[in-house]
């Protein structure tokens, strides 16, 4: 999630629609989905296609599959029957059974307790609410039914085991959470108990009103609810709070412009949930719960000190930076902490060896520039491993926040040395790029395309655009690195071509007449040909940086088709060259430092092909560029073609010459029919 690049992607056939979350078998590293409610996949990483992973039919539709760490898969259906993953795919058409009659399940959970797995799941049936508990090596299951709360009925649930101990939390719509508490060790046999419930929680603090859609637990004093924070009068907000329970105080509210899908997921000390379009990722850490801590928390006005490493500043919170303790006293984590510090408004020269480096960011916030950029420099010289990174991270995060703040100031050397000198990503600070891009900065885009490896494709294709956009005499005046095109580019000076030597391969000029027109016209430069580079070499190098920069055609396509039809015609005029130039290398190798392969080239040209194909082909412009590109194609088609044919003689050849003497020394003719 990091660094925002999708691992794996599988489908379902149309019409087929995946009815259960997916889950992950931590045993034996396998995934396992339902579609159309009976149908069961299970498959690897290295499995592409659903369509042939292993399949298994079920006899009852299934409600969800619960993953645990040290017990296997289990699986819940609908009328309420569980199995574990093995004993199904035993016998998939086994009969269910139907436990809960008429009633529809609205929640469930499994834990692993004293190593055995205990499952619960909750039900509604025409306005009253069950709990049932069952305990699956025990086979046993008991049923028990919620006290009914007046006017007002369950909107989540989530629960922990602790000492034997089931604790049940509901989030009411009355804006409460009540604690259910169940025995784990039951000897009654009882059919059905009233569970009484304990208010834990009012969701409302200075007349603002929460009404929460999701929650879950972060300890025994603190849980988070996703919902809509309203005043009297006022119009409601969606924001993400942390509570605490003991003190019955918000701890920690952030509101959520883009909204949400009104989920909330949380997994070792990190928050999931959709903001807008995006899937936003925060780290959280609780401090231990004192009513000092709850009440200072309240008069504080500091930004709450809360990093996503998705989108960092998607919370808008500007003055976004990662908290760290003092060395002397714990080792650094690179993990934000959700402290309870004072913000200073005086800027006080002090040594980042003594306080927190958030503590010092915020510090220098209102410092003179020459101070700001000395105190920073001294920061990154005494930061140690293992934060070294995220320390950078902070540091950059400070200067693009005084270039949003202050328009005229732009460090880009200062800049520039960072990123050449560090080996940063994307991730670790996300609105570099975005200031670049702003300030037209391509020197520095450039570097960052080559050293950063997880650039989201957006990032990517917004560079690309840029890059074709700007003018050929504004980049003759910028600095940008010509590393990966000075050996292989033809430009011309003083009207004198500069060409490299041409090894053909594939095919011979005049053989291939009728396939390849190979005249090239020296008075004009036509760039549909592939003879001459159809950009300078400073664009070129850009658009480089470009094509090694990592993607996902998943991610990457949707971008590409908005791309102008022009700077269409012209990238590809650009990979067609890089294509002919790569052809007359015996090794398809382009020289230099960090030349395109061209396996990148070829990536690149479909992808582009595949986003304009249409517009293309009804651009006059680019009819002699397709028409060229596929003439040049089918004549490699040939030649490969060819070689295949003759594939097992050379290498019977090859056998014949390790079998003989190699200090011998004789001409032999050998005639390959």
């Amino acid at each position: 999630v990091s660094d925002q690049k999708p691992l794996g992607c599988w489908s379902v056939k149309h019409g087929q629609i995946i009815t259960c979350p997916v889950v992950c078998n931590f045993e034996t590293h396998e995934y396992i989905a339902v579609h159309d409610d009976k149908v069961l996949r299970i498959w690897k990483n290295k499995d592409i296609n659903l369509d042939k992973v292993f399949k298994a039919t079920l006899s009852a539709d299934v409600y969800r599959i619960h993953s645990l760490s040290n017990g296997g898969p289990v699986v819940l259906f609908k009328g309420g029957g569980i199995r574990t993953l093995d004993v199904l795919l035993e016998a998939p058409q086994q009969e269910i059974e139907n436990i809960i009659s008429d009633e529809v399940i609205k929640w469930s959970e499994a834990f692993t307790e004293g190593q055995q797995p205990v499952l619960i799941f909750a039900t509604e049936k025409d306005g009253d609410f069950f709990v049932y508990v069952q305990k699956l090596k025990m086979n046993s299951l008991h049923k028990y039914k919620l006290e009914q709360q007046e006017l007002s009925k369950p909107l989540s649930f989530t629960a922990y085991i602790k000492n034997q101990m089931i604790t049940l939390l509901c989030l009411y719509s009355n804006d409460a959470v009540y604690k259910v508490l169940i025995p784990l060790q039951q000897n009654t046999e009882e059919e059905e108990q009233i569970l009484s419930k304990s208010l834990l929680l009012n969701l409302s603090v200075s007349g603002s009103v929460l009404k929460g859609t999701s929650f879950v637990v972060l300890d025994k004093d603190h849980i988070a609810v996703l919902g809509s924070l309203a005043a009297s009068g006022e119009e409601s907000k969606e924001c993400l709070t942390i509570w605490n329970t003991k003190f019955q105080t918000l701890q920690i509210s952030k509101e959520l412009p883009l909204g949400t899908s009104g989920q909330l997921w949380c997994y070792e000390e990190k928050f999931f949930f959709t903001h807008g379009k995006v899937l936003t990722v925060i780290m959280y850490k609780c401090e231990t719960s004192s009513l000092a801590a709850a009440v200072g928390k309240l008069k504080d006005s500091q930004t709450p000190d809360v990093s996503s490493f998705v989108n960092w500043n998607t919370l808008g919170d500007e003055e976004l930076v990662v908290s760290f303790q003092s060395q002397q006293s714990v080792a650094l984590k690179s993990e934000s902490k959700m402290t309870l510090r004072s913000k200073r408004n005086a800027v006080a020269k002090v040594q980042p060896d003594t306080v927190s480096v958030g503590q010092l960011l915020l510090n220098l916030k209102d410092a003179p520039t020459t101070v700001f950029e000395d105190e920073l420099r001294q920061l990154m010289s005494k930061a140690q491993m293992p934060d070294f990174q995220a320390t950078i991270g902070c540091v950059i995060t400070a200067l693009i926040n005084r270039c949003k703040t202050n328009p005229k100031y732009y460090p880009r050397n200062f800049l520039l040395q960072i990123v050449q000198t560090r080996d940063l990503s994307y991730s670790l600070c996300p609105d570099l790029m975005a200031v670049a891009l702003e300030k037209k900065d391509v020197h520095l885009l450039q570097i960052c395309l080559q050293r950063f490896p997880d650039i989201p494709e957006e990032i990517t294709y917004t560079c690309l655009k840029v890059f074709l956009s700007i003018s050929e005499a504004y980049l003759q005046r910028v600095d940008v690195n010509l590393e990966s095109v000075i050996c292989y580019i033809d430009i011309e000076f003083n009207n004198k071509e500069v060409k490299t030597e041409i090894v053909e391969n594939g095919f011979n000029a005049e053989r291939e007449q009728d396939i390849w027109d190979t005249k090239i016209t020296k008075e004009t430069h036509l760039a549909t040909d592939g003879e001459f580079c159809p950009v300078g070499p400073q664009k070129a190098a850009l658009l480089n940086a470009v094509l090694h920069s990592a993607y996902s055609e998943t991610f990457l396509l949707p971008h590409l088709k908005n791309l102008p039809a022009q700077q269409a015609v012209l990238f590809l005029r650009y990979l067609y060259y890089l294509y002919v130039k790569c052809s007359e290398k015996i090794n398809t190798t382009l020289p230099g430092i960090r030349p395109p392969t061209i396996n990148q080239i070829m990536d690149w040209m479909c992808l582009l092909l595949d986003a304009h194909f249409t517009v293309m082909v009804m651009l006059p412009e680019a009819k002699q560029l397709l028409s060229n590109l596929h003439k040049f194609v089918r004549a490699q088609v040939r030649f490969y073609s060819e070689l295949n044919k003759i594939e097992g003689s050379l290498r019977e050849l090859q056998r014949l010459n390790h079998q003989k003497d190699p200090h011998t020394y004789s001409i032999e003719v050998l005639e390959l029919i």
